[in-house]
């Protein structure tokens, strides 16, 4: 997978079984988020995503699932993108994961593909560009993914807020242009113009550590204001 805009030239890819999506949630320390108050296990997580097992749930809304069904059929296992589980079977196996990481020859963190599969189905669930992005006229980072589509892709901003408990909260609400959100961004034939528009999907993780001290994610998916799509992940660090 290439970064968005192209191959970097002269960018340093590596593949270890401790890459992470971030170097460290310290990157995202801003005027409205302080990293130091979430429980470092979640930091652990963030910089070295893949030492550590995923195991998935999903839950569609029954209104939401012909939807799920018509997406996964007619466009995921093709592109090989957005294949979100149906059944509960699909997850039982757990899911792969492998993340790269893109440096400049100097070192510099360009961004990390974040790769996930069923280990059952060996279908894509997501195949994501994770990196840092702040907006203009502020002043706080945010996280920024990158789902690579066919002439485009679809660009979601994440909003990162620490909970009272040490959980971290990823957001991106309603809002107007500009703001966090999802954005589609088609590309012109001439590769130099693009197409965006904000649409109205809207996403909340809160990621948290439980009583028994096991690390997991609640992911909430809505249309508007009306719940689509919720998982479920629990992750747990790799035995070296």
């Amino acid at each position: 997978m290439d970064p968005p805009g192209g191959p970097r030239r002269g960018a340093v890819v590596t593949e270890t079984p401790d890459n992470g999506l971030l170097p460290s949630l310290q990157t995202l320390a801003g005027d409205r988020f302080d990293p130091a108050a979430v429980d470092p296990r979640i930091d652990d997580f963030y910089a070295h995503t893949a030492a550590w097992r995923l195991e998935l749930w999903s839950q569609w809304t029954a209104w939401a699932w012909p939807f799920g069904w018509a997406l996964s059929t007619l466009f995921s296992r093709r592109l090989r993108q957005l294949s979100l589980p149906l059944r509960g079977l699909d997850t039982s196996r757990g899911v792969d994961s492998r993340v790269l990481v893109v440096d400049s020859p100097a070192g510099e963190r360009h961004g990390a593909a974040w790769l996930r599969e069923l280990r059952a189905t060996g279908e894509a669930v997501f195949s994501g560009w994770y990196g840092t992005v702040t907006l203009p006229g502020s002043d706080q980072p945010r996280v920024r993914v990158v789902f690579p589509l066919p002439n485009g892709s679809l660009t979601v901003l994440l909003r990162p807020a620490a909970s009272t408990t040490g959980g971290l909260r990823l957001v991106s609400p309603l809002g107007g242009f500009g703001d966090d959100g999802a954005y589609l961004v088609v590309r012109a034939d001439d590769e130099v113009r693009a197409w965006v528009r904000r649409i109205p999907l809207h996403e909340r993780f809160e990621v948290f550590v439980d009583d028994e001290g096991v690390l997991r994610t609640d992911h909430a998916l809505h249309l508007w204001r009306i719940p689509v799509l919720a998982l479920h992940y629990r992750m747990a660090r790799r035995r070296p």
